[in-house]
């Protein structure tokens, strides 16, 4: 039974019952007659009840008594602009409490009905803002925003009032964020991040009121064909994860770093590549100094635009000299001197990088935004300030403080608040317990708020590939998603340990439909994966580790298993029908980020350990059909046309049918 917090302290649902409930009819009424009875006022005094909800509510007037939904609860929306959000709120409900209440657009809000309201109104001059939104909840429940934002956020917290049942205590809330950025961030950069993950992030996201989704990943290029060979995304990809994004009223804000970090880009680019004085290339920096570099990459942010449904582009610009420094570039400094005068310094040919490419963003109505350590170092020169930075490394010489003074929005992207795949996670406990609010920078804690302060995010990086599979990554970023929530939405903490916070997020739960997928559809045990619509089975070409797996006659059989973290581990089976210690997994070709990621890789079988992340399937069903896709680079098992098992390009999905045929 779900419980309520009522004045500190924990009392079940169902004492909140002022008076018993008619049982409904089950047949809708007339949209002007009463489509559900709500309870009845207490008629006397009771405790005041917070409604539960992360983030927590800035404020709360109890009312005595419940409103209960029933099969007869409609939602009312007369406002355009409102209709899907409304649809998709009703869909919502109906996987929250089983009830699916109707849409309609004609007639009066009825006791028990659902009303949501636009009231641009209330923007200026207005407690609501472009986020806020007042809830009320009578004998209806009635939801105003003065944007179709405001009423969305203020539908989510209806939502999660309803994860424990169909009924809300009585009263009001006048709610609105305490700032305007409140994101996550996913390198999905070197790694392919599934479109299943980026639609589950999404959906818990928008439960939380995070708006704005940072993504740094590779659009396939129509223009520059070399620049696809791993963890790209084809266009049609974008365009969905775009439409995702406004369905649930999120921010993209889309990244190809440069002029740093980019051998995704440059690998098959060696004359953009920056060369030191010895002749030798550095795969992963652009050469700024060369004309065909800057329209090469404006180039490639150009395409990707036209997908990407944004305000902003982010390039990146960090670490540009990582591991090495100017001195080993001298032509550098020679193009800075030619460009600004004899005082001039390599810093200044970089600033000039950034901000020759934010006058091309400026161009396309776009926002630019970088990261803050590539601006430290002498330059002449000063960084455009309608250039937006994202704070995440402590520089002495370029607090945050400074950047807001010299005119630049800033968003506080902390250290402090990334999760990094085989390395760093954020200490969620210690943050909480500690107050932390997006005022603590890494290095400087401002007195008090500054309007150039957008807000914090939190920031997911693949440091190691192999680290981890997405669904421990998934799993990791549960709370953390909830405390970046609470931190940026600005209210009240809605308990007063962490632990207690903990409890609460697990109450609450996940986004309503959010366990949509069934990440183990077949039983474990053995079975023959024969392709669909032919005889050739999966196989291997020896008995020993190392050996290719391929696609062909032998009567070779794999026991599945399912591992804790919803994947399969395909283990090799005897001749005599004992499962061996051999396993399928993808270990030869190039690595990046410690494993195989490009297509084309050959799958193998090896000596089986559970701690290979490699070693990790996912298995889709289609009716009788399934496909195995590796963990790890996220690219499905397809057939090379000698019969080799190899990882399938991402525009080459869906990868192998197979029909798995039970053997035991």
């Amino acid at each position: 039974m779900r419980l309520l917090r009522v004045a500190g302290v924990a009392v079940a649902a169902l004492a909140l019952l002022a008076a018993p409930v008619p049982a409904a009819s089950g047949a809708p009424g007339p949209a002007d007659t009463a489509s559900a009875v709500p309870e009845s006022p207490a008629r006397s005094a009771v405790p005041e009840v917070v409604p539960e909800v992360v983030p927590a509510l800035t404020e709360w007037t109890a009312r005595p008594g419940t409103l209960r939904l029933t099969p007869r609860s409609r939602i009312v929306v007369r406002d355009e602009a409102l209709r899907a959000d409304a649809e998709t709120f009703a869909q919502e409900v109906a996987d929250a409490t089983d009830l699916r209440p109707r849409v309609v657009t004609r007639g009066r809000a009825a006791p028990g009905d659902i009303e949501l309201v636009l009231d641009r109104s209330r923007r200026q001059g207005d407690v609501l803002g472009p986020e806020g939104y007042e809830l009320t909840v009578a004998d209806t429940v009635r939801v105003t925003g003065s944007t179709d934002d405001g009423a969305f956020y203020g539908t989510r917290t209806v939502l999660q009032m309803l994860s424990g049942g169909v009924t809300l205590p009585r009263g009001r809330t006048v709610d609105r964020p305490a700032y305007a950025e409140r994101g996550v961030g996913v390198c999905a950069c070197y790694v392919h991040v599934s479109m299943e993950w980026f639609e589950r992030l999404m959906r818990d996201m928008a439960h939380l009121k995070l708006n704005q989704l940072w993504i740094e990943a590779k659009v396939a290029s129509d223009a520059y064909p070399g620049t696809a060979f791993w963890g790209y995304y084809t266009k049609d990809e974008v365009r969905q994860l775009s439409a995702l994004a406004r369905k649930y009223h999120i921010t993209l804000v889309p990244e190809i770093n440069s002029p740093g970090h980019m051998d995704p880009y440059l690998e098959n680019h060696p004359e953009l590549q920056l060369t030191d004085v010895d002749g030798e290339r550095s795969p992963s920096r652009l050469d700024i100094t060369e004309p065909a570099a800057f329209d090469f990459y404006t180039g490639l942010l150009d395409e990707a635009l036209e997908v990407w449904d944004t305000p902003y582009w982010h390039m990146g610009a960090d670490e540009y000299m990582l591991g090495s420094e100017y001195a080993a570039y001298p032509q550098i400094a020679e193009y800075a001197r030619e460009r600004f005068g004899p005082e001039a310094v390599e810093q200044d040919a970089f600033v000039d990088f950034l901000n020759r490419v934010d006058g091309h963003v400026r161009e396309s109505g776009r926002t630019l935004r970088i990261w803050n350590d590539g601006l430290t170092g002498d330059h002449t020169i000063p960084l455009n300030p309608d250039i937006d930075v994202e704070f995440w490394l402590g520089e002495p010489d370029q607090p945050p403080s400074s950047l807001l003074a010299d005119g630049h929005r800033v968003m506080n992207a902390a250290y402090a608040l990334y999760l990094v795949r085989g390395g760093f996670h954020m200490d969620t406990r210690e943050l909480y317990e500690s107050g932390w609010t997006p005022l603590r920078f890494e290095g400087e804690t401002l007195p008090e708020r500054h309007p150039g302060l957008t807000g914090a995010k939190i920031t997911l990086w693949p440091d190691t590939a192999s680290a981890e599979t997405e669904n421990e990554v998934e799993a990791a970023a549960f709370m953390p998603l909830r405390f970046i929530s609470q931190a940026t939405w600005g209210s009240p903490r809605p308990a007063d340990t962490y632990d207690g916070f903990v409890e609460l997020a697990e109450r609450i739960g996940h986004a309503p439909g959010w366990h949509d997928a069934d990440r183990h559809p077949l039983p474990d045990g053995t079975y023959a994966l024969t392709v669909a619509g032919g005889d050739e089975r999966l196989t291997a070409a020896g008995p020993e580790a190392g050996a290719e797996a391929a696609f062909g006659a032998a009567a070779t059989t794999w026991a599945l298993t399912g591992t804790r973290d919803g994947y399969y581990q395909v283990r090799a089976v005897g001749g005599d029908g004992a499962a061996t210690d051999l396993c399928l997994d993808v270990v030869r070709g190039r690595r990046y980020l410690g494993a195989p990621l490009e297509a084309g890789a050959v799958v193998t079988q090896e000596t089986c350990s559970e701690e290979a992340r490699t070693q990790r399937w996912q298995v889709t069903a289609d009716g009788g059909e399934v496909r195995l896709v590796n963990a790890i680079s996220q690219l499905g098992l397809a057939r090379r046309d000698d019969g080799t098992a190899v990882q399938q390009a991402p525009d080459r999905q869906p990868p192998v049918a197979l029909r798995p045929v039970a053997t035991g």
